[in-house]
C-alpha cells in the first residue's frame, strides 16, 4: 500500500482553507480525509482543520472495523458527530458563524473501499483503463446538470460553479453519501479538492497518474498543473494505491 497527502496554497489565496491527512487506527487500517474550508478569513481554515482533526482522533481511538457495514456506519456517526462540533462552534464564536467545510472520506479495509462525501470534493479511480469519478457534486452545477437545464460542458465555465449545496457543519444536522465498493490491485484512489479539477481535465490526472511515477511525484506534478492555469484556489489531494505483492526470493509460484 501506497499512500500520499498533499496540500498547496494555490498562487491566489493569502492562506489555505484546505486541510486533511492519511491516519491509521490500532489495527493499521487506512482513514483518509481530505477537507476545503469556507465562511471567511479565518473560519474556512477552522472549519477544515477542526473536521480533519475530529475524525483522526476517533479514527485513533478505533480498534478496527471488520466489515464495509462497520465502516459505513462509523464514517456516518463520525460525520454527524463532526457536524455537530463545528456546528456549535460557529454558533458560539462569532467570527466563525456560518462556517463550513466540504469533506470526502475514504476507509480502506483490505480491498474494499468506503467512500463518503459532503459538498464538491471528490473521489476517483483510476485503472489501467479508465479513471471513473465515485463522488456526485453537491454543487449547484451538477444540480443544473442532473435536471437537463445546462450542459456538462456549460457547467466547467458556469459562474456559480462553485457553489456548494450541502457542506459540513453549516447546519445542525447534515447527511452524507456512503458506499463502498471493490479496490483492485494496482488501481489508483485520487482524494482531491475542486482546486484540482476546476484546473485539470479527468483526461489529464488519468494520464498522469498513468505515468506511473511515485505518487509524491504524481501529486506534485497534478498541483503544478493546477497552478500554471492560474491557481485561484487552493489545491489539495490524497492519492493511495494498491500494489501487486511482489515475491519474495526463494518464494515459488
Amino acid at each position: 500500500m501506497k499512500a500520499h497527502f498533499q496540500t498547496d496554497r494555490g498562487q491566489v489565496r493569502s492562506h489555505n482553507e484546505d486541510s486533511g491527512g492519511i491516519f491509521y487506527n490500532a489495527a493499521n487500517q487506512l482513514l483518509a480525509v481530505i477537507a476545503d474550508g469556507m465562511g471567511g478569513h479565518q473560519a474556512g481554515d477552522v472549519a477544515s482543520q477542526m473536521a480533519t482533526q475530529l475524525l483522526q482522533e476517533k479514527w485513533e481511538k478505533t480498534e478496527g472495523l471488520n466489515s464495509p457495514d462497520e465502516a459505513e456506519t462509523w464514517v456516518e456517526k463520525a460525520i454527524a458527530d463532526a457536524n455537530t462540533s463545528i456546528y456549535q462552534y460557529a454558533q458560539e464564536n462569532e467570527e466563525c458563524f456560518g462556517m463550513g467545510t466540504t469533506i470526502v472520506i475514504a476507509i480502506l479495509l483490505h480491498d474494499i473501499l468506503t467512500i463518503a462525501h459532503i459538498g464538491d470534493s471528490r473521489a476517483y479511480i483510476i485503472s489501467d483503463e479508465t479513471i471513473s469519478q465515485i463522488t456526485e457534486d453537491h454543487s449547484l452545477v451538477n444540480a443544473l446538470v442532473q435536471s437537463g437545464q445546462i450542459s456538462k460542458d456549460e457547467a466547467a465555465h458556469h459562474p456559480r460553479k462553485n457553489v456548494v449545496l450541502k457542506a459540513l457543519g453549516t447546519e445542525g444536522t447534515v447527511t452524507c453519501d456512503v458506499h463502498s465498493l471493490n479496490f483492485k490491485l494496482d488501481d489508483t484512489l485520487l482524494l482531491c479538492t475542486d482546486g484540482l479539477t476546476d484546473k485539470v481535465s479527468d483526461n489529464e490526472i488519468y494520464s498522469l497518474v498513468q505515468a506511473k511515477s511515485e505518487l509524491s511525484d504524481v501529486g506534485q506534478n497534478l498541483i503544478t498543473l493546477a497552478n500554471e492555469r492560474g491557481g485561484e484556489d487552493n489545491i489539495s489531494l490524497i492519492l493511495i494505491q494498491r500494489e501487486t505483492p511482489t515475491k519474495k526470493v526463494g518464494e515459488s509460484s
